[in-house]
């Protein structure tokens, strides 16, 4: 089962981002390839629609969390693709915090190796904070 790794700093305060990343309706703006979550127990995905040759035109199905360490861990399954997702966070000074992302799932189900780093670049200009304008 391959897996990707990426890391980013963001520009804002541990809480912050915590706090962003607690909300579900959040997940779509960050995540890619989901146009919204209904959450409720189950945490139902509705996908962006885009057709490939190797994966399901809609990413859809459930989002299951396996793991929250508030501030330092969160850890979901999306049934649909059968991804694993790992999020940690880390407050390197008060007013950043790094993070590491670590996905894996099977084999032709659209897993790129660059999904871990655009989900963070997503997340990086969602929780400016911090950031000097």
């Amino acid at each position: 089962m391959p897996t990707y790794e990426a890391s980013r700093e963001l520009l804002a305060p541990r809480a912050d981002v915590w706090r962003f990343l607690s909300e579900p309706y959040n997940l779509a703006d960050w995540w890619p390839g989901i146009s919204g979550l209904q959450p409720d127990r189950r945490g139902q995905i509705v996908g962006d629609n885009r057709p490939s040759l190797l994966r399901k035109p809609n990413m859809s199905g459930t989002l299951l969390v396996l793991a929250v360490q508030p501030y330092e861990r969160l850890a979901f399954h999306l049934t649909g693709e059968r991804l694993d997702v790992e999020l940690t966070l880390a407050e390197p000074a008060p007013d950043r915090t790094s993070a590491r992302l670590v996905v894996s799932g099977p084999f032709l189900v659209g897993l790129k190796r660059s999904m871990p780093m655009k989900a963070l670049t997503r997340l990086h200009g969602l929780v400016q904070t911090a950031a000097d304008l």
